[in-house]
């Protein structure tokens, strides 16, 4: 597990050299774009969710979707990440946090054929609820989620 650790903690690092300035916005929006394939990318982003122990509670695939419709779109699918433990924590402390959860995860297939990836940091998520244990939650989620994003960028 440690060898785990610090390839990840090696990824992210990687990763927030090479995203382009302006990658988190002011609002808590992270938007980073993989050089991978859409297909690439979405499966390594599911298989990063699993490595780092969260939960894939959805997948909602738009691309499928349409697809059904007789139409035809770019690759777009959210994925709705959190864990049951996390979950009870905001309950008990704010019954109104859990609103946030799960946490989506947006990825969609650029004109290229490569992958964008936006999500909210959980802390700016769980900003609005003046509670310590909500705002903890937060802060234990946003390094999670930076070792998943880096993890799904990292795929060729």
């Amino acid at each position: 597990m440690p060898a785990l650790a610090a390839r990840s903690a090696l990824l992210v690092v990687l990763v927030l050299a090479w995203c382009p300035a302006g990658a988190l916005g002011a609002d808590g929006k992270v938007v980073l774009t993989s050089t991978a394939p859409f297909a690439r990318a979405a499966a390594a982003l599911e298989q990063a969710i699993a490595d780092h122990q969260m939960g894939l509670v959805c997948r909602a695939n738009a691309q499928q979707g349409a697809a059904a419709r007789g139409a035809t779109i770019r690759g777009n699918q959210v994925f709705l990440v959190f864990r049951n433990d996390l979950a009870v924590r905001l309950i008990q402390a704010d019954p109104r946090a859990a609103f946030e959860a799960p946490i989506r995860i947006y990825l969609y297939e650029n004109p290229d054929g490569t992958a964008t990836l936006a999500y909210l940091k959980p802390s700016t998520l769980f900003a609005a609820y003046a509670h310590p244990e909500v705002a903890r939650v937060g802060a234990e989620l946003d390094p999670v989620f930076e070792r998943i994003v880096a993890q799904a960028l990292a795929a060729r």
